[in-house]
C-alpha cells in the first residue's frame, strides 16, 4: 500500500502531483509519468520538487536527478516570462536561423534552453514548425513571424 504523501507546500498543484503517485501506485516504474506531471504543474523540476518524487517513489535522489537531466524536454529552471523558439529545420537553417541565435546569445546573453537572469526570456529550438515557406521562422509566445533577420527578431524581443 502506497503510504501518505505529504507535499512540501499547501500549494494546490501537490495536489495533482500526489494524484498521479496514487493512480501510478507509487512505483519507481512511473518516474518520468510523475516529473511530466511535476513539470507541467509548476513548469520546471526544482531541487524541493525532485526530492519530493525521491521520496514518494522511494528511489534514491540521484536516480531522480540522473533521469531529470537526461531527457532534454525536462528543464530544471524556471521558464521565462516569455518563450523565444527559434525553428532549425533545413529551409529555416540554411536562410539565418544559426544568425538570429548567434544575435539573441550576442544581445540577450543566453543560447538555446537557457533563460535571461531576469526570468523574461527563455530561448527555445525546435526541429522544424511546419512553416518552411516563410523560413527563417522565430515563434514569440506563440506568434509565427516568418522572414526574420537577426535585427527583427532582436527587434520583437525588445518589444516585450
Amino acid at each position: 500500500m502506497l503510504a501518505e504523501l505529504t507535499a512540501p507546500s499547501d500549494d494546490h498543484r501537490w495536489r495533482l502531483v500526489e494524484a498521479r503517485i496514487r493512480r501510478a501506485g507509487g512505483e519507481p516504474d512511473a518516474l518520468i509519468e510523475i516529473l511530466h506531471t511535476v513539470q507541467e504543474a509548476f513548469g520546471y523540476l526544482d531541487t524541493t520538487a525532485l526530492a519530493f518524487v525521491s521520496e514518494a517513489l522511494a528511489i534514491p535522489p540521484s536516480r531522480v536527478y540522473g533521469v531529470a537531466t537526461f531527457y532534454s524536454l525536462f528543464t530544471l529552471k524556471p521558464p521565462g516570462e516569455h518563450a523565444c523558439v527559434v525553428c532549425l529545420g533545413t529551409a529555416c537553417y540554411i536562410n539565418g536561423a544559426p544568425a538570429i541565435l548567434a544575435r539573441i546569445r550576442a544581445d540577450l546573453g543566453i543560447g538555446p534552453g537557457e533563460t535571461t537572469d531576469d526570468l523574461r526570456v527563455s530561448l527555445l529550438t525546435a526541429r522544424c514548425i511546419g512553416a518552411c515557406s516563410l523560413a527563417p521562422v522565430v515563434v514569440l509566445d506563440g506568434e509565427v513571424a516568418g522572414g526574420q533577420t537577426p535585427e527583427s527578431a532582436i527587434a520583437r524581443l525588445g518589444a516585450l
